[in-house]
């Protein structure tokens, strides 16, 4: 199945029905008089979301989505049937916005949880409404209202407890296949990850989290260069960050400079998501010495100016990562645990989420993501692919 986590749709909510024009003449009836009925309501489009689902490539053909109109009265003073409500199923993490007005709608966090995008016409009045003492034989009827049309831009934005960051090849998914049951895909050139992939990590019985591992970032991923400006939406819900340093000898790029440079992405796509809670952790210590680990981790910490947590790990032979693990578990059950007991923590999380959805959608919006910006970004990123890759890629 095709990953697709961002789609535009247009939705439109049925038309109400017509009111009825209609007199009362059965035989044998001395005086009839007006019995047009109402017509019926349009129907409303709502999004549910499910977790029976993990993508939206079912929008990626379908763009247009109409509910059904209610129909119009009839005599006998018979009212119109309203239309049949429209319901779209959504993966969960599904944060819906106005493309026309970029309006933040809502955001559909939990399964089963819905939302209302567009409401039906009202229905138009039949003619027996309007009857009084003084108009006995009104003639006047009223149609019905249209239903509301919105464009709107959908996108998933994974649900994990921990987000991983960093350049590719740092090792990233080899740490989810370490710690989890998922096996990403693992290779030595760059963009091996091309969606994100999620792994439950099992601490003990009924102690568990998620991680989400993305593609890497590269330096102007921020504007679009590699895959980092699709996917960084993908960590906004993390609760903590994991960034990911390759120490050894072998990486391409300084350490200290390739922590840097993922840094100076985040920043630059949200300045609330840089300041979310994040972990240094340092990969593939198997491959330096002890003297050459203690140099670079310093240099490492002088660079981000870091004060905050350091760990040492080989994610290949699991050296660390139960230690990890172990941390990442306390740290979120006691986030859980802040949550439940102030109420106020919750929502100042919530609306650290839409603060976040408006920064990034506005960063993008005031990005030049001309044709000619999209087309150099692929090119740059298939020409670091082998032949072999870019079959993958493309």
């Amino acid at each position: 199945m095709k990953f697709v986590d961002e789609v535009t749709i247009e939705v439109t909510a049925g038309k109400g029905g017509n009111g009825c024009l209609s007199f009362r003449r059965e035989k044998n009836v001395a005086r009839g008089g007006p019995d047009g009925g109402d017509g019926g309501d349009g129907g409303n489009v709502f999004l549910i979301a499910s977790c029976k689902i993990n993508t939206m490539v079912d929008y990626r053909y379908q763009r247009i989505f109409s509910a059904q109109s209610g129909e119009s009265g009839q005599g006998r003073n018979r009212t119109g049937p309203s239309g049949a409500d429209l319901e779209l199923i959504v993966p969960v993490g599904t944060t819906i916005t106005d493309a026309d007005t970029g309006e933040f709608l809502g955001d559909l966090a939990k399964d089963g949880q819905q939302m209302m995008v567009a409401r039906g016409g009202f229905h138009g009045l039949g003619n027996t409404r309007f009857k009084s003492s003084r108009n006995q034989a009104p003639r006047k009827t009223t149609l019905g209202s249209d239903g509301e049309s919105r464009v709107l831009t959908m996108e998933l934005r994974i649900l994990a407890d921990v987000g991983l960051l960093g350049l590719p090849n740092s090792g990233k998914s080899t740490f989810v296949r370490a710690v989890s049951a998922a096996r990403p895909k693992v290779a030595d050139y760059p963009f091996t990850t091309l969606i994100p992939n999620l792994g439950v990590v099992s601490v003990e019985s009924l102690r568990n989290f998620v991680v989400a591992d993305i593609p890497g970032l590269i330096s102007g991923a921020s504007k679009g260069a590699g895959l980092g400006l699709r996917f960084l939406r993908h960590l906004m819900r993390n609760r903590v960050l994991l960034h990911i340093i390759d120490i050894s000898e072998g990486s391409e790029d300084d350490p200290a400079i390739a922590a840097a440079v993922a840094i100076k992405e985040l920043s630059l796509f949200s300045s609330t998501l840089s300041k979310r809670s994040r972990w240094i952790v340092l990969n593939k210590i198997d491959l330096v010495s002890e003297e050459q680990l203690i140099l670079r981790r310093e240099k490492i910490v002088k660079a981000l100016n870091w004060e905050g947590l350091i760990y040492e790990i080989c994610a290949l032979s699991n050296e660390g990562t139960a230690k990890l693990c172990q941390n990442l578990m306390s740290f979120l059950e006691e986030q859980e645990k802040m949550e439940s007991n102030f109420p106020e923590i919750a929502e100042e999380e919530r609306l650290e989420q839409v603060r976040m959805q408006r920064e990034s959608r506005i960063y993008i919006d005031s990005l030049d993501c001309n044709e000619s910006l999209i087309d150099s970004s692929k090119d740059s990123l298939t020409n670091m692919l082998s032949d072999t890759q870019r079959k993958d890629y493309s």
